[in-house]
Protein backbone atom coordinates (compact mmCIF):
# COMPACT_ATOMS: atom_id res chain seq x y z
CA UNK A 1 0.00 0.00 0.00
CA UNK A 2 1.16 3.55 -0.64
CA UNK A 3 0.47 6.23 2.08
CA UNK A 4 0.23 9.65 1.57
CA UNK A 5 0.94 11.76 5.11
CA UNK A 6 0.33 15.23 4.97
CA UNK A 7 1.00 18.03 7.77
CA UNK A 8 2.28 21.18 8.35
CA UNK A 9 5.23 20.58 10.59
CA UNK A 10 6.90 17.03 10.76
CA UNK A 11 10.42 15.86 12.88
CA UNK A 12 12.54 17.15 14.01
CA UNK A 13 9.90 19.85 15.15
CA UNK A 14 8.56 18.38 18.09
CA UNK A 15 4.97 18.54 19.29
CA UNK A 16 2.43 15.96 19.85
CA UNK A 17 0.91 15.77 16.51
CA UNK A 18 4.47 15.19 14.68
CA UNK A 19 5.58 12.37 17.38
CA UNK A 20 1.89 10.76 16.44
CA UNK A 21 2.37 10.74 12.80
CA UNK A 22 5.87 9.74 13.10
CA UNK A 23 5.36 6.60 15.07
CA UNK A 24 2.49 5.71 12.69
CA UNK A 25 4.20 6.29 9.27
CA UNK A 26 7.66 4.85 10.64
CA UNK A 27 5.39 1.38 12.15
CA UNK A 28 3.71 1.16 8.68
CA UNK A 29 7.03 1.38 6.58
CA UNK A 30 7.70 -1.54 8.68
CA UNK A 31 5.43 -3.18 7.84
CA UNK A 32 5.95 -2.78 4.20
CA UNK A 33 4.12 -0.06 3.02
CA UNK A 34 5.46 3.02 0.80
CA UNK A 35 5.11 5.88 3.19
CA UNK A 36 5.71 9.32 2.49
CA UNK A 37 5.48 12.25 4.66
CA UNK A 38 4.29 16.04 2.94
CA UNK A 39 5.33 18.68 4.77
CA UNK A 40 7.17 22.23 5.05
CA UNK A 41 10.53 23.02 4.42
CA UNK A 42 9.76 25.32 7.76
CA UNK A 43 13.76 24.89 8.81
CA UNK A 44 16.28 25.88 6.18
CA UNK A 45 18.96 23.73 7.23
CA UNK A 46 16.61 20.30 6.46
CA UNK A 47 16.80 18.99 3.04
CA UNK A 48 14.38 19.15 0.76
CA UNK A 49 13.81 14.98 0.66
CA UNK A 50 15.21 12.64 2.79
CA UNK A 51 14.48 9.30 4.29
CA UNK A 52 14.22 8.95 7.88
CA UNK A 53 13.85 5.36 9.76
CA UNK A 54 12.05 4.11 6.05
CA UNK A 55 9.57 7.06 5.52
CA UNK A 56 10.33 9.38 2.47
CA UNK A 57 9.81 13.14 3.71
CA UNK A 58 9.32 15.97 1.10
CA UNK A 59 9.53 19.28 2.26
CA UNK A 60 7.77 22.04 0.41
CA UNK A 61 9.58 25.11 0.61
CA UNK A 62 8.48 28.29 2.90
CA UNK A 63 7.95 31.16 0.78
CA UNK A 64 6.89 32.93 4.49
CA UNK A 65 5.16 32.32 7.91
CA UNK A 66 2.25 33.74 8.97
CA UNK A 67 2.61 32.76 12.93
CA UNK A 68 2.35 28.83 13.23
CA UNK A 69 0.81 28.71 9.22
CA UNK A 70 3.49 28.25 6.34
CA UNK A 71 2.64 29.79 3.23
CA UNK A 72 4.22 27.28 0.64
CA UNK A 73 3.27 28.74 -3.53
CA UNK A 74 4.41 25.18 -4.53
CA UNK A 75 2.41 23.30 -2.54
CA UNK A 76 -0.18 22.56 -5.30
CA UNK A 77 2.55 21.13 -8.01
CA UNK A 78 4.07 18.87 -4.96
CA UNK A 79 1.13 17.55 -3.92
CA UNK A 80 -0.30 16.70 -6.63
CA UNK A 81 2.33 14.56 -8.49
CA UNK A 82 2.71 12.83 -4.52
CA UNK A 83 -1.35 12.39 -4.67
CA UNK A 84 -1.05 10.29 -8.38
CA UNK A 85 1.68 8.19 -7.04
CA UNK A 86 0.16 7.35 -3.71
CA UNK A 87 -3.06 4.94 -2.61
CA UNK A 88 -4.72 6.47 0.04
CA UNK A 89 -4.11 9.91 1.79
CA UNK A 90 -3.90 10.34 5.60
CA UNK A 91 -4.22 14.26 6.33
CA UNK A 92 -4.62 15.84 9.78
CA UNK A 93 -6.80 18.34 11.53
CA UNK A 94 -6.86 20.92 12.83
CA UNK A 95 -4.86 23.57 10.29
CA UNK A 96 -5.02 26.90 8.54
CA UNK A 97 -7.95 27.09 5.93
CA UNK A 98 -6.11 27.21 3.14
CA UNK A 99 -3.53 23.93 4.34
CA UNK A 100 -6.84 22.25 5.66
CA UNK A 101 -9.20 22.97 2.63
CA UNK A 102 -6.50 22.19 -0.44
CA UNK A 103 -5.55 19.14 -0.23
CA UNK A 104 -9.08 17.26 -0.01
CA UNK A 105 -10.25 19.74 -2.93
CA UNK A 106 -7.58 18.43 -4.93
CA UNK A 107 -7.95 14.86 -4.03
CA UNK A 108 -12.15 15.27 -4.11
CA UNK A 109 -12.32 16.88 -7.86
CA UNK A 110 -8.63 15.83 -9.53
CA UNK A 111 -7.42 12.86 -8.13
CA UNK A 112 -9.70 10.58 -6.66
CA UNK A 113 -8.11 8.84 -3.65
CA UNK A 114 -9.36 7.93 -0.01
CA UNK A 115 -8.73 10.27 2.41
CA UNK A 116 -8.70 10.26 6.13
CA UNK A 117 -8.29 13.10 8.68
CA UNK A 118 -7.28 12.16 12.05
CA UNK A 119 -8.82 15.06 14.53
CA UNK A 120 -5.74 16.37 16.62
CA UNK A 121 -8.04 18.72 18.92
CA UNK A 122 -10.33 21.35 18.95
CA UNK A 123 -8.69 25.09 18.31
CA UNK A 124 -9.56 27.86 21.10
CA UNK A 125 -7.17 30.84 21.15
CA UNK A 126 -7.10 33.25 24.12
CA UNK A 127 -10.32 35.52 24.15
CA UNK A 128 -10.87 38.50 22.27
CA UNK A 129 -12.56 39.56 19.14
CA UNK A 130 -9.84 39.09 16.98
CA UNK A 131 -9.21 35.26 17.77
CA UNK A 132 -12.96 34.58 18.07
CA UNK A 133 -12.86 36.02 14.57
CA UNK A 134 -10.04 33.62 13.90
CA UNK A 135 -11.37 30.37 15.70
CA UNK A 136 -14.42 30.86 13.54
CA UNK A 137 -12.95 30.86 10.32
CA UNK A 138 -10.92 27.92 11.11
CA UNK A 139 -13.60 25.86 12.77
CA UNK A 140 -15.66 26.11 8.92
CA UNK A 141 -12.56 25.57 7.30
CA UNK A 142 -11.89 22.23 8.85
CA UNK A 143 -15.92 21.35 9.00
CA UNK A 144 -15.98 21.43 5.06
CA UNK A 145 -12.30 19.63 4.90
CA UNK A 146 -14.07 17.04 6.98
CA UNK A 147 -17.46 17.19 4.34
CA UNK A 148 -14.71 16.27 2.24
CA UNK A 149 -13.22 13.48 4.19
CA UNK A 150 -14.38 10.32 3.96
CA UNK A 151 -13.23 9.35 7.57
CA UNK A 152 -12.44 11.55 10.52
CA UNK A 153 -10.18 9.40 12.97
CA UNK A 154 -10.47 10.51 16.69
CA UNK A 155 -8.85 8.98 19.68
CA UNK A 156 -11.02 8.38 21.94
CA UNK A 157 -14.80 8.73 22.11
CA UNK A 158 -15.22 10.59 25.26
CA UNK A 159 -13.25 13.47 23.07
CA UNK A 160 -15.13 12.96 19.69
CA UNK A 161 -18.52 13.52 21.31
CA UNK A 162 -17.46 16.53 23.05
CA UNK A 163 -15.49 18.18 19.93
CA UNK A 164 -17.24 20.77 18.21
CA UNK A 165 -16.52 19.56 15.25
CA UNK A 166 -16.38 15.79 15.41
CA UNK A 167 -19.92 15.70 16.88
CA UNK A 168 -21.37 16.82 13.44
CA UNK A 169 -19.86 13.78 11.77
CA UNK A 170 -20.99 10.62 13.92
CA UNK A 171 -21.75 8.65 10.24
CA UNK A 172 -17.85 9.20 9.36
CA UNK A 173 -16.13 8.77 12.74
CA UNK A 174 -14.28 5.98 14.12
CA UNK A 175 -12.09 5.98 16.96
CA UNK A 176 -8.51 4.88 17.07
CA UNK A 177 -6.17 4.78 20.11
CA UNK A 178 -3.00 6.87 19.15
CA UNK A 179 -0.03 5.39 18.85
CA UNK A 180 2.33 4.97 22.15
CA UNK A 181 6.18 3.35 21.53
CA UNK A 182 7.77 3.84 25.34
CA UNK A 183 10.68 1.11 25.98
CA UNK A 184 11.03 0.11 29.54
CA UNK A 185 14.02 1.62 31.20
CA UNK A 186 16.88 -0.14 32.76
CA UNK A 187 17.83 0.91 36.84
CA UNK A 188 21.31 1.77 35.55
CA UNK A 189 19.71 4.15 32.81
CA UNK A 190 17.57 5.90 35.64
CA UNK A 191 20.21 6.48 37.99
CA UNK A 192 21.99 7.92 35.64
CA UNK A 193 19.58 10.45 34.85
CA UNK A 194 18.37 11.37 38.23
CA UNK A 195 22.80 11.82 38.50
CA UNK A 196 22.67 14.34 35.55
CA UNK A 197 19.76 16.27 36.48
CA UNK A 198 20.74 16.14 39.99
CA UNK A 199 17.66 14.61 41.04
CA UNK A 200 18.95 12.28 43.73
CA UNK A 201 17.47 12.67 47.24
CA UNK A 202 14.69 15.21 45.80
CA UNK A 203 10.69 14.46 44.66
CA UNK A 204 9.98 15.30 41.27
CA UNK A 205 6.85 16.21 39.15
CA UNK A 206 7.39 15.48 35.56
CA UNK A 207 5.99 18.01 33.20
CA UNK A 208 6.03 17.00 29.26
CA UNK A 209 4.96 19.29 26.97
CA UNK A 210 5.85 22.33 24.96
CA UNK A 211 5.68 25.72 26.88
CA UNK A 212 2.28 26.91 25.22
CA UNK A 213 -0.70 28.53 26.87
CA UNK A 214 -3.12 25.54 26.38
CA UNK A 215 -0.54 23.48 28.55
CA UNK A 216 -1.56 25.40 31.86
CA UNK A 217 1.92 25.75 32.65
CA UNK A 218 1.08 29.20 35.03
CA UNK A 219 -0.99 26.94 37.37
CA UNK A 220 2.05 24.39 37.91
CA UNK A 221 3.59 27.40 38.98
CA UNK A 222 0.71 28.44 41.57
CA UNK A 223 0.83 24.97 42.91
CA UNK A 224 4.37 25.06 44.03
CA UNK A 225 3.71 26.51 47.18
CA UNK A 226 1.11 24.62 48.16
CA UNK A 227 3.59 21.54 47.15
CA UNK A 228 6.38 22.81 49.16
CA UNK A 229 4.18 23.00 51.99
CA UNK A 230 4.32 19.24 52.28
CA UNK A 231 6.96 18.23 49.84
CA UNK A 232 9.64 20.54 50.53
CA UNK A 233 12.33 18.97 48.36
CA UNK A 234 10.23 18.58 44.94
CA UNK A 235 11.14 19.66 42.10
CA UNK A 236 9.25 20.23 38.76
CA UNK A 237 11.20 18.80 35.48
CA UNK A 238 10.13 20.51 32.50
CA UNK A 239 10.98 18.49 29.58
CA UNK A 240 10.44 19.81 25.85
CA UNK A 241 10.82 23.35 24.33
CA UNK A 242 10.83 26.24 26.15
CA UNK A 243 12.58 29.27 24.45
CA UNK A 244 10.87 30.59 21.57
CA UNK A 245 8.23 28.48 21.12
CA UNK A 246 6.78 29.17 17.19
CA UNK A 247 3.78 31.76 18.52
CA UNK A 248 4.08 31.07 22.36
CA UNK A 249 6.39 34.28 22.81
CA UNK A 250 4.42 36.65 24.81
CA UNK A 251 3.18 33.82 27.48
CA UNK A 252 6.72 32.66 27.83
CA UNK A 253 7.34 36.45 28.62
CA UNK A 254 4.23 36.67 30.63
CA UNK A 255 5.77 33.79 33.25
CA UNK A 256 8.84 34.63 33.66
CA UNK A 257 8.06 36.63 37.02
CA UNK A 258 6.63 33.35 38.28
CA UNK A 259 9.55 30.93 36.88
CA UNK A 260 12.16 33.25 38.31
CA UNK A 261 9.97 33.40 41.58
CA UNK A 262 9.88 29.74 41.98
CA UNK A 263 13.62 28.82 40.34
CA UNK A 264 14.60 26.95 43.27
CA UNK A 265 11.75 23.90 42.60
CA UNK A 266 11.49 24.70 38.53
CA UNK A 267 13.92 23.36 36.66
CA UNK A 268 14.13 22.93 32.51
CA UNK A 269 16.02 19.71 30.68
CA UNK A 270 15.09 21.26 27.25
CA UNK A 271 14.17 18.65 24.68
CA UNK A 272 15.35 15.32 25.13
CA UNK A 273 16.94 13.51 22.13
CA UNK A 274 14.53 12.78 19.94
CA UNK A 275 16.54 9.76 18.51
CA UNK A 276 17.05 7.41 21.92
CA UNK A 277 13.68 6.54 23.54
CA UNK A 278 15.54 5.40 26.34
CA UNK A 279 16.25 9.13 27.54
CA UNK A 280 12.87 10.03 27.48
CA UNK A 281 11.73 6.76 29.17
CA UNK A 282 14.19 7.52 31.86
CA UNK A 283 12.84 10.68 32.38
CA UNK A 284 9.52 9.11 33.13
CA UNK A 285 11.25 6.61 35.84
CA UNK A 286 12.65 8.66 37.39
CA UNK A 287 10.03 11.00 38.31
CA UNK A 288 7.20 10.36 41.03
CA UNK A 289 4.90 11.84 39.38
CA UNK A 290 3.92 13.09 35.69
CA UNK A 291 1.49 15.95 35.21
CA UNK A 292 -0.35 17.21 32.43
CA UNK A 293 -2.60 20.39 33.65
CA UNK A 294 -3.91 21.57 30.52
CA UNK A 295 -6.96 23.98 30.14
CA UNK A 296 -9.03 23.52 27.03
CA UNK A 297 -10.04 21.37 24.41
CA UNK A 298 -7.06 21.73 22.29
CA UNK A 299 -5.89 19.01 23.97
CA UNK A 300 -7.30 15.80 23.19
CA UNK A 301 -5.83 12.81 25.07
CA UNK A 302 -2.07 13.46 25.88
CA UNK A 303 0.68 10.55 24.37
CA UNK A 304 2.90 11.72 27.72
CA UNK A 305 0.65 10.40 29.99
CA UNK A 306 0.66 6.84 28.60
CA UNK A 307 4.17 7.18 28.12
CA UNK A 308 4.67 7.59 31.72
CA UNK A 309 2.42 5.29 32.62
CA UNK A 310 4.55 2.49 30.61
CA UNK A 311 7.46 3.36 32.68
CA UNK A 312 5.66 2.65 35.93
CA UNK A 313 4.90 6.91 36.99
CA UNK A 314 1.44 7.80 37.97
CA UNK A 315 -0.54 10.92 36.33
CA UNK A 316 -2.21 13.87 37.40
CA UNK A 317 -4.26 15.14 34.34
CA UNK A 318 -6.96 17.56 34.08
CA UNK A 319 -10.60 16.97 33.68
CA UNK A 320 -11.36 17.40 29.96
CA UNK A 321 -12.55 15.01 27.52
CA UNK A 322 -10.42 12.85 26.01
CA UNK A 323 -7.16 13.98 28.32
CA UNK A 324 -8.97 12.09 31.35
CA UNK A 325 -9.47 8.82 29.74
CA UNK A 326 -5.74 6.82 29.96
CA UNK A 327 -6.39 7.89 33.90
CA UNK A 328 -10.06 6.67 34.13
CA UNK A 329 -9.15 3.41 32.07
CA UNK A 330 -6.05 2.25 34.12
CA UNK A 331 -6.61 4.11 37.70
CA UNK A 332 -3.04 4.67 37.31
CA UNK A 333 -2.93 8.23 38.71
CA UNK A 334 -6.09 11.28 39.64
CA UNK A 335 -8.19 13.76 37.48
CA UNK A 336 -8.42 17.35 38.25
CA UNK A 337 -10.47 20.03 37.05
CA UNK A 338 -8.84 22.73 35.10
CA UNK A 339 -7.28 25.82 36.37
CA UNK A 340 -7.27 24.83 40.18
CA UNK A 341 -3.76 24.76 41.04
CA UNK A 342 -5.21 23.81 44.55
CA UNK A 343 -6.60 20.72 43.71
CA UNK A 344 -3.31 20.21 41.30
CA UNK A 345 -1.03 20.70 44.58
CA UNK A 346 -3.52 18.17 46.33
CA UNK A 347 -3.44 15.61 43.74
CA UNK A 348 0.32 15.87 43.25
CA UNK A 349 0.94 15.57 46.95
CA UNK A 350 -1.20 12.51 47.38
CA UNK A 351 0.02 10.32 44.22
CA UNK A 352 3.53 10.96 45.70
CA UNK A 353 2.56 10.11 49.03
CA UNK A 354 0.97 6.63 48.11
CA UNK A 355 2.76 5.74 44.79
CA UNK A 356 2.11 2.55 44.91
CA UNK A 357 -1.30 2.34 45.27
CA UNK A 358 -1.33 4.03 41.70
CA UNK A 359 1.40 1.89 39.66
CA UNK A 360 -0.14 -0.91 37.81
CA UNK A 361 2.05 -3.66 35.68
CA UNK A 362 3.14 -2.17 31.97
CA UNK A 363 1.69 -5.59 30.63
CA UNK A 364 -1.88 -4.04 31.49
CA UNK A 365 -1.38 -0.89 30.13
CA UNK A 366 0.16 -1.80 26.60
CA UNK A 367 -2.83 -4.25 26.03
CA UNK A 368 -4.86 -0.92 25.24
CA UNK A 369 -2.45 1.69 24.34
CA UNK A 370 0.29 0.48 21.91
CA UNK A 371 1.65 1.44 18.50
CA UNK A 372 1.02 -2.11 16.94
CA UNK A 373 -2.74 -2.18 17.84
CA UNK A 374 -2.63 1.36 16.24
CA UNK A 375 -1.39 0.16 13.22
CA UNK A 376 -3.05 -2.42 12.72
CA UNK A 377 -6.58 -0.55 12.87
CA UNK A 378 -5.27 2.36 10.84
CA UNK A 379 -4.32 -0.94 8.13
CA UNK A 380 -7.64 -1.86 7.92
CA UNK A 381 -9.13 1.66 8.12
CA UNK A 382 -6.72 2.33 4.68
CA UNK A 383 -7.31 -1.57 3.33
CA UNK A 384 -11.59 -0.81 3.50
CA UNK A 385 -11.38 2.48 2.09
CA UNK A 386 -9.98 1.34 -1.17
CA UNK A 387 -12.46 -1.27 -1.22
CA UNK A 388 -14.95 0.85 -1.54
CA UNK A 389 -16.33 2.56 -4.91
CA UNK A 390 -14.14 5.07 -6.33
CA UNK A 391 -15.67 8.59 -6.03
CA UNK A 392 -15.91 8.84 -9.52
CA UNK A 393 -18.27 5.57 -9.66
CA UNK A 394 -20.10 7.35 -6.79
CA UNK A 395 -21.01 9.85 -8.71
CA UNK A 396 -21.72 13.70 -8.07
CA UNK A 397 -21.63 16.02 -5.32
CA UNK A 398 -24.88 15.87 -3.31
CA UNK A 399 -26.64 18.86 -2.32
CA UNK A 400 -24.67 18.89 0.93
CA UNK A 401 -21.33 18.37 -0.79
CA UNK A 402 -21.97 21.68 -3.12
CA UNK A 403 -23.11 23.43 -0.11
CA UNK A 404 -19.25 22.45 1.90
CA UNK A 405 -17.94 23.10 -1.87
CA UNK A 406 -19.50 26.65 -1.52
CA UNK A 407 -18.84 27.67 1.74
CA UNK A 408 -14.88 25.93 1.18
CA UNK A 409 -14.82 28.80 -1.35
CA UNK A 410 -15.48 31.11 0.25
CA UNK A 411 -13.58 30.60 3.91
CA UNK A 412 -10.41 30.29 1.55
CA UNK A 413 -11.79 33.88 0.28
CA UNK A 414 -11.51 35.04 3.65
CA UNK A 415 -8.45 33.12 4.98
CA UNK A 416 -6.55 35.21 2.48
CA UNK A 417 -7.18 38.22 3.94
CA UNK A 418 -7.36 36.74 7.51
CA UNK A 419 -4.35 34.09 8.43
CA UNK A 420 -4.74 32.68 11.43
CA UNK A 421 -2.81 30.93 13.78
CA UNK A 422 -2.64 27.61 13.60
CA UNK A 423 -2.80 24.49 17.25
CA UNK A 424 -0.47 22.00 16.53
Amino acid sequence: MKILFALTYYRPHVSGLTIYVQRLAEALAARGHQVTVLTSHYDQALPLEETIHGVRVVRVPVAFRVSKGAIMPSYPAVAMRLLREHDVVAANLPNTPIEALLLPLMVRFLVRRPVTMTYHCDVQLPAGFFNHLVDEVVFLSNVAAATLADRLVAYTQDYATHSRLLRRFPGKRVVIPPPVDMPAPTADQVEAFRHRFDLCGKRVVGFVARFATEKGVEYALHAIPRIVEELPNVKILFAGEYKKVIGEEAYWARLQPLLQRYANHWQFTGVLDPTDPAELASFYAACDVTILPSINMTESFGLVQVESMLCGTPVVASNLPGVRQPVTVTQMGRIVPIKDSAALAQAIVEVIRHRDEYRHPRAAISRTYSIGRTADEYEQLFTGLMAQPSRRERGALGLRGKAMLALTLLVMLVAAFLPPKRVE
